[in-house]
């Protein structure tokens, strides 16, 4: 009788493993990556999470002709209304990754719609219009259920049920919504809007709405507006809930916010480069002067744009700890901080390529090609599957 408790509860041991280990290596296989919209080329590039090496290439727009040829009168003259007032096509706008590391979001820009892949098989699993004529940034809940989106000619953002694809809220913002970030606590949905960038800079009063839309991700109503005299453009929200540092159309350098009290306290200028120095702040791109900001700790690493460099900042004296210099014209457009907090990657647009800088040294240790036009970067995780697909 002894042998068979004994056989019974080995048995049943047994059992309770089955149901742990398989999960639990699967987590395990869970991988590292940082995600890369190449904008222009209309793929996202995958790269090692720590080697920053290219693992594979994945087209978000294997249906662009279909789409095209499916556009009515209408939405093909704002297609090509954007593409004009863009200079370029723009078809990965923003994108990320489910927790489980399966299925791929894209906002696809210029075809003004959302869609999810299967990242194993590459299928396309749903596909969504947004209102008007241009999906913007994005951000993704932390449970990977929902997929917040900006709908930038309606001046309202999108909230999309991550595995179905369907709007299931919209939210008022300020005129062109750009960006949205969540704040470190979570309980806060920030939209950053920019303002019609289409208009030079003399008729600036006449952009629309600068405006930071606070909202209540638990039922996406607004809980408060701020108002800027410029577009808001990358933003970083502190983990004391209480700063914003963001970079601001035209402004060359950034602005320290408090959001409590709702006004700038104090702006850093940067310094120009010698071919910034002479830019009509009318050619800037898309109004921007710099672009792209990420931290690590107390340290920022911001884009310089039209300066061609990037700058890391110790907080919060936001001193210069030091400068990476680029080739003229290699537009450094958007920064985010690698997975161990110890590497700030600039997406070169002009160059195709992802800068790797340094936090503690301020010095670039790696250039990694992609694809043409890189932006927007995301972290995230790859499924043992998905990896393995890229071959």
């Amino acid at each position: 009788m002894r042998s068979k408790r004994l056989a019974a509860a080995a048995v049943g041991v047994l059992v309770a493993l089955a149901g742990v280990v398989p999960a639990t290596a699967q987590a395990q296989q869970l991988r590292d990556v940082v995600l890369v919209g190449n904008a222009q080329a209309g793929t996202v590039s995958f790269l090692d999470g720590h080697t920053f090496q290219v693992i594979g290439t994945l087209n978000a727009i294997p249906d662009l002709e279909q789409r095209l040829a499916a556009m009515n009168p209408i939405e093909r003259i704002g297609y090509e209304t954007v593409n004009s007032i863009q200079g370029y096509k723009k078809f990965v706008d923003d994108l990320a990754l489910s927790p489980d590391g399966t299925t791929l979001y894209v906002s696809r820009g210029n075809l003004a719609d959302v869609v999810a892949y299967d990242v194993a098989s590459k299928r396309q699993l749903w596909r969504t219009k947004v209102e008007g004529f241009k999906a913007d940034h994005a951000a993704i809940s932390a449970d990977g259920s929902k997929f917040i989106v900006s709908a930038l000619s309606v001046e309202k953002a999108h909230v999309f049920d991550t595995r179905t694809g369907a709007i299931t809220a919209t939210f008022p913002t300020g005129t062109y919504p750009h960006a949205n970030d969540y704040s470190p606590d979570g309980k806060t949905l920030y939209n950053s809007s920019i303002g019609t960038t289409s208009l030079i800079k003399a008729f600036n009063w006449a952009k629309g709405k600068r405006q930071l839309t606070a909202v209540d991700p638990t039922n996406w109503t607004v809980k408060r507006t701020y108002q800027f005299e410029y577009g808001i453009r990358p933003a970083l929200f502190m983990p004391d809930n209480k700063t914003m540092y963001a970079q601001l159309s035209y402004l060359n350098g950034l602005v320290e916010y408090d959001l409590q009290a709702g006004r700038i306290v104090r702006t850093v200028q940067l310094p120009y480069s010698q071919k910034a120095a002479a830019m009509d702040p009318n050619d800037y791109p898309q109004n921007s002067a710099h672009h792209g900001m990420a931290y690590s700790g107390d340290r920022i690493c911001a884009a310089g744009t039209i300066d061609d460099y990037t700058v890391i900042l110790d907080r919060p004296g936001l001193s210069a700890k030091g400068y990476v210099h680029y080739p003229t014209d290699s537009l450094p457009y958007w920064t985010t901080t690698s997975v161990d907090g110890k590497h700030c990657l600039v997406s070169l647009s002009n160059r195709n390529a992802i800068s790797v800088i340094d936090y503690a040294t301020a010095k670039e240790v790696a250039s990694i090609p992609v694809g043409h036009f890189p932006q927007r970067e995301r972290l995230g995780v790859l499924s043992a599957a998905a990896v393995a697909s890229f071959g």
